[in-house]
């Protein structure tokens, strides 16, 4: 090694010894006759001195050709500080140096290699090995790695075995859109990259390897934003011969791990929630338990009056924002505004403020006298103090634009810490959700999930009321997991294919390998996966994935850093048998 130590390891115990460190140049401070580089690694910051007179004359003239990020060599005496620095692990020594190796010089980076940065995103993107060397970054990706070592530590010590399942597959039609690869011993025809391993890992347990698990690349076409990337990483998990019980509390057990493990905490048991009560209340089948403020239905104490817009609405629902009586007109019409923004859709919002003398003020008060909002404040249970926010519609717009709503005054008051944690488990969703421009039922989640036991009469009657053996795991209002319990046999799984708009001759074509594997004794079987990169960056307490990402694309799909993706040659489009339109050549 060309170190004896590590910039970050050095202590008041190593008084006296001769230590050798390598790394990069975080600063020089030059006084004229005494020299300090701060040297970092990965480690830390370990600060070196030289003095004129005493410090060979050859030594300081290499430490004054230093620059930022340069990458040296020094030897030398470990002494005590006299100016002790309790920011830095090693505030206490620096070096007294005896040799001094420019190992290699670096060119001024393009931003500052510091904790807060003068570097845009952009540019980061595009020197994303400088902005590797933050520390910030760098923190993110060490989290990353101890979450990967937790997860595996888990998972085999509940006896799950990781298997690798093959990068290049077949395309399937449902789900979103692949990455497609043409194969050349093959022209023609395409490989698809996996979006996840689903059909491989229920194989798996066809072939009795009843606890699998991988760390696995994944890969969707689809609109780019801060929490998703076109490949990320998923936590697969398959387990055989499980209810959907044992799932929850398998990996209930990994979340409640990893929080213990890595963040030192210990989080209560995670709660359940069907997803009809999720929408009902919360708005979302995501909702952030960070706080309360459910949703209250008020058609029976709003309509009838007169107003006609919730006369007219096939719903009114509110939230009480406690505490909030106080907003001035001007906070209320700000969040007028946010409801009407389009991400929101929502066309307004009325208001009532519970006055702390008991009286009640409201942007209504034309149709709702005083006693009428009391009937208000006694459906929401708000009191004294609180402010009431309505909104009215059609039932599954208003719904979702009051949860964006709950969302932003969660913001606003300080409601959603990042360092509080709240986990939930959603049940039961629908198996399917209708397309209207489709104009037929597609999979909620995929179309290998099974149906409950109790709906299935209800596959041929009425297939928008069947419920799925399916469940989600949110933290903080953010899905991190989802999984069902899925089908394993051949008839059912046929039907449902019927169900979802194929004809026979297509389910055979997509997936009579894995119909074909039911019938020789499949056994019943469930799993789960967890967005990795998403779950990374919700321990860390951030809002995007990418700094838990080494090398991430941009919001345009891009690797600013490499130029990709890019054009190949002509003659490799010939070997792939891909032809240019005319247009392109």
């Amino acid at each position: 090694m060309l170190r004896t130590h590590t910039c970050g390891e050095l202590r008041i115990d190593n008084v006296n010894q001769q230590v050798t460190l390598t790394g990069w140049v975080q600063r020089v401070r030059d006084k004229g006759s005494l020299l300090w580089v701060d040297l970092r690694d990965r480690y830390g910051i370990t600060q070196l001195f030289l003095e004129e007179g005493k410090t060979a004359p050859e030594l300081i003239k290499a430490a004054r050709d230093c620059g930022r990020e340069f990458v040296i060599k020094a030897t030398g005496i470990v002494v005590e500080r006299q100016s002790k620095n309790s920011k830095m692990n090693t505030g206490d020594i620096e070096i007294r140096v005896e040799h001094f190796e420019i190992i290699n010089p670096s060119k001024t980076p393009p931003f500052t290699i510091e904790d807060e940065t003068d570097g845009g995103d952009d540019l980061r993107m595009k020197y994303r090995y400088l902005d590797l060397r933050r520390n910030p970054v760098r923190e993110s990706l060490q989290l990353r790695h101890k979450m990967g070592q937790q997860t595996r530590q888990y998972l085999d010590g509940q006896n799950f075995i990781e298997v690798e399942t093959p990068v290049l597959i077949k395309s399937t039609p449902e789900g979103a859109r692949d990455f497609v690869v043409p194969s050349r011993m093959n022209q023609g025809e395409f490989y698809a990259l996996p979006q996840s391993p689903q059909t491989f890992k229920q194989l798996l347990m066809v072939s009795g390897f009843d606890r699998y698990y991988q760390i696995v690349k994944c890969f969707r076409d689809e609109d780019l934003r801060a929490d998703r990337q076109p490949e990320f990483t998923q936590i697969d998990c398959e387990m055989a011969f499980v209810e959907q019980e044992d799932i929850l509390n398998i990996f209930e057990g990994l979340i409640r791990h990893l929080f213990k493990q890595v963040k030192g905490i210990d989080i209560p048991e995670v709660p359940r929630m069907s997803y009809d009560h999720a929408m009902k209340y919360y708005g979302s089948d995501k909702p952030d338990m960070r706080f309360e403020m459910k949703f209250v239905e008020l058609n029976d104490v709003a309509k009838g009056k007169g107003f006609g817009i919730f006369d007219d609405a096939e719903l009114v629902v509110g939230i009480c924002a406690k505490g909030c009586a106080g907003y001035t007109r001007k906070q209320v019409d700000e969040l007028t505004d946010y409801v009407k923004r389009p991400q929101v859709g929502a066309k307004g919002m009325v208001y009532a403020r519970y006055n702390e003398d008991g009286t009640f003020k409201s942007s209504v008060d034309k149709f709702y006298d005083q006693v009428a909002l009391k009937a208000w404040a006694d459906k929401m249970n708000a009191a004294p103090g609180d402010l009431m926010l309505l909104m009215s519609g059609e039932e599954e717009k208003t719904r979702k634009a009051l949860s964006e709503l709950r969302l932003h005054l969660g913001n606003q008051l300080g409601l959603r810490n990042k360092n509080t944690f709240a986990a939930l488990w959603v049940l039961d969703f629908p198996l399917f959700e209708w397309d209207a421009d489709t104009q037929r039922y597609h999979a909620k989640h995929h179309p290998f999930t099974s149906p409950k036991k109790e709906d299935i009469p209800l596959l041929d009657s009425d297939p928008g009321k069947v419920r799925a053996n399916a469940y989600d795991l949110v933290i903080n209002g953010t899905e991190i997991g989802g999984g069902s319990i899925r089908i394993h046999d051949r008839p059912t799984q046929q039907l449902m294919f019927k169900k979802l708009g194929f004809t026979d001759e297509e389910a055979k074509k997509q997936f009579g390998f894995l119909m074909d594997a039911f019938e020789f004794g499949a056994p019943p079987h469930g799993g789960i996966a967890f967005g990795f990169d998403r779950l990374c960056s919700i321990f860390g307490g951030v809002d995007s994935i990418r700094d838990f990402i080494a090398f991430p694309k941009n919001n345009a799909g891009r690797d600013v850093m490499i130029d990709s993706p890019s054009t190949i040659s002509k003659e490799q489009l010939d070997e792939l048998g891909i032809a240019l339109k005319p247009s392109e050549k």
